[in-house]
């Protein structure tokens, strides 16, 4: 069956990539996309706005900006239509309010698409489960210089799965320059680097004394964003029920 599917962000350099996927996987048909740049170039109508799209769509794959989100929540619950967030830097407002319509709406939401960190993510929480009482742990996340926000939204969710499987709740530290004391080992501390093109790193440690494990995953194109996200557009067209679906989700049904 044909999945009828808009791009959010489709001018962008992801929604281009995203664009391309979809259009060589041969149950997909892009129907629309949307952009605060409105510009056709692909071949298929585009809007500044969802709603002056009339036609039928069963899911929308967004890789924008947060600032898009309550309209194409809105576009969603009138059209019926499944949502795969891919944007980050959604506030706590903002992630309450995917919650709240996740209970109409078909909504798979994940900060990093990328099948590979999905499965660091499994690695991090057994390594955490056995070191973590042991061991100092600490996240650099590096990416390319136009990136906006900071930490990641990966290195978060990399911060986030150590800590569930951790005793202690412990203290996410961001920056370390302006508070001279040692440090609490229920601390994760979370670095952020920007330069050049990099696409995406990060890296995980395990300090421990006289012995450090390193677990490390690296982007070198775009593409495999891209095709977590079709692959969760694909996963959606399987679900009639709402609810909030993420990665780990996927790679269930897939092991």
């Amino acid at each position: 069956m044909m999945t009828k599917v808009m791009i959010s962000g489709c001018n962008g350099k992801m929604g281009q990539v995203v664009t391309a996927m979809c259009q060589a996987t041969p149950d997909m048909e892009i129907v629309a996309g949307i952009d605060l740049n409105p510009v056709q170039q692909n071949g298929y109508p585009v809007y500044k706005d969802p709603m002056e799209y009339t036609g039928d769509v069963d899911c929308v794959i967004d890789f924008s900006n947060p600032a898009a989100l309550t309209p194409l929540l809105s576009f969603c619950r009138k059209k019926g239509a499944g949502v795969v967030l891919a944007t980050t830097g959604y506030s706590e407002t903002q992630l309450q309010e995917i919650c709240d319509a996740a209970k109409e709406v078909r909504i798979f939401k994940s900060a990093n698409m990328s099948m590979g960190i999905n499965m660091l993510l499994e690695l991090v929480k057994q390594a955490a489960r056995v070191l973590g009482n042991s061991c100092d742990i600490e996240i650099v996340e590096r990416h390319h210089n136009r990136k906006l926000d900071a930490p990641s939204g990966t290195a978060v969710m990399i911060a986030d799965a150590a800590a569930s499987v951790l005793p202690e709740k412990m203290e996410y530290v961001y920056d370390r320059h302006s508070v001279r004391q040692k440090r609490d080992p229920r601390e994760i501390g979370i670095s952020s680097v920007r330069g050049g093109t990099i696409v995406g790193e990060h890296e995980i440690l395990f300090a421990g004394t006289d012995e450090v494990l390193e677990i490390r995953h690296s982007a070198y194109s775009r593409e495999i964003f891209a095709n977590g996200a079709v692959r969760a557009a694909a996963f959606l067209g399987q679900k009639t029920e709402p609810g909030l679906y993420n990665m780990q989700d996927l790679v269930s049904e897939m092991i």
